[in-house]
């Protein structure tokens, strides 16, 4: 695979990335993409929600934004995919360009702005798939002129539930107006609320689980509200972390001043912060996927022992390529038998154990 990805990086590189992203899509539903052996191993399955994932690596929302090929990315390697985020209503999206390389910093910048096909048309590709087997999430959004933000996320919960693993609310996108103020302690609590009605409504006893997707940029006020929300509310687990709208020192690539969040490594220390802050004031007891970053197994393990009981990654597989999947794996294994622990739910928080 890594031969494959050779030849063909450099190509998609030609391209600007949203074209190159698009080619990439299409390769995967086209089946022209390599599938890979999984790595398979007691020690990397964990049990969440009732689920039992077969590994804790996972793609983030943001690579299928459609739900068009979570199959092909479970045939990549991938313990479970996340689509999304996926609107109630069709959308474009923010005028192009918006999504850009940092390619001396590993790290990319978008500005999408929830582009969607809408719940219906992702409705009617999730039903194709119901004897497929595998973990996939739903992330949900809201459409960009709707002023009652809450109804477009129970729209998208009514409409995507039953085909969902679970469903992830993201209010922590920089790239809507005024989403990230739905992070606030009352609009987040009476949404969240309104959402496990829906789910209930819809679902009813086989009500997927309900995660919050969170930013990266919260107070430490914020991260406290969050805690106590997740508690009141019931959420199930939470995402940490969505892209970041600051830009850290350091930064080489002449498109750091591009509009919009930034993901890859610069994010990596941070949103490992937000994870142990988290999982500190939750007590361990909300399961958290950890994404910010990731882009080796030592990245990847540094979350899980923040508190991170599972972990996505997007950005770096824009300059490794899907090869990274099964590397990240095997290393883990490594970094397990190192210190000793006989499973991924062994290390999940250890560095806290150690404070």
């Amino acid at each position: 695979m890594s031969g494959f990805y050779d030849w063909l990086g450099p190509l998609l590189r030609i391209f600007d990335p949203e074209t190159a992203h698009k080619i990439t899509v299409k390769a995967l539903k086209w089946g022209l993409v390599p599938t890979q052996k999984p790595v398979k191993h007691p020690s990397l399955e964990t049990e969440l929600w009732g689920i039992t994932f077969p590994n804790p690596l996972g793609i983030s929302a943001g690579f299928d934004k459609d739900g068009e090929v979570p199959d092909a990315l479970l045939s990549q390697g991938f313990g479970f995919v996340e689509v999304g985020s996926i609107t109630p209503r069709p959308q474009y999206g923010n005028p192009k360009p918006r999504l850009f390389r940092l390619r001396e910093d590993r790290a990319v910048i978008n500005r999408m702005g929830f582009n969607s096909f809408g719940a219906d048309a992702a409705a009617a590709r999730f039903s194709k798939r119901k004897f497929q087997k595998g973990i996939v999430g739903i992330n949900l959004g809201k459409n960009k002129e709707t002023e009652d933000a809450t109804a477009d996320y129970v729209i998208g919960a009514q409409k995507l539930a039953p085909y969902a693993s679970y469903i992830v609310i993201n209010v922590s996108s920089p790239n809507t107006p005024g989403l990230r103020a739905l992070q606030g302690r009352e609009p987040l609590e009476a949404l969240l609320n309104s959402v496990r009605e829906a789910l209930v409504q819809t679902c009813g006893d086989k009500q997927p689980p309900l995660l919050l997707k969170i930013a990266p940029d919260l107070t430490e006020e914020d991260k406290a509200d969050i805690a106590s929300i997740i508690d009141s509310t019931g959420v199930d687990g939470l995402i940490a972390t969505n892209t970041t709208i600051t830009r850290p020192n350091g930064l080489k690539d002449m498109r750091a001043d591009e509009a919009g969040g930034l993901s890859g490594r610069p994010l990596k220390d941070t949103s490992t912060e937000i994870i142990r802050d988290m999982y500190h004031l939750t007590g361990g007891s909300v399961p958290i996927i950890g994404v910010g970053g990731i882009d080796d197994a030592e990245s990847a393990y540094a979350k899980i022992r923040a508190g991170a009981s599972l972990v996505q990654l997007y950005t770096a597989l824009v300059y490794k390529g899907m090869g990274l999947v099964p590397e990240i794996l095997a290393g883990l294994l490594h970094c397990l038998e190192r210190d000793g622990f006989h499973s991924i739910c062994d290390a999940v928080g250890a560095a806290h154990q150690k404070n």
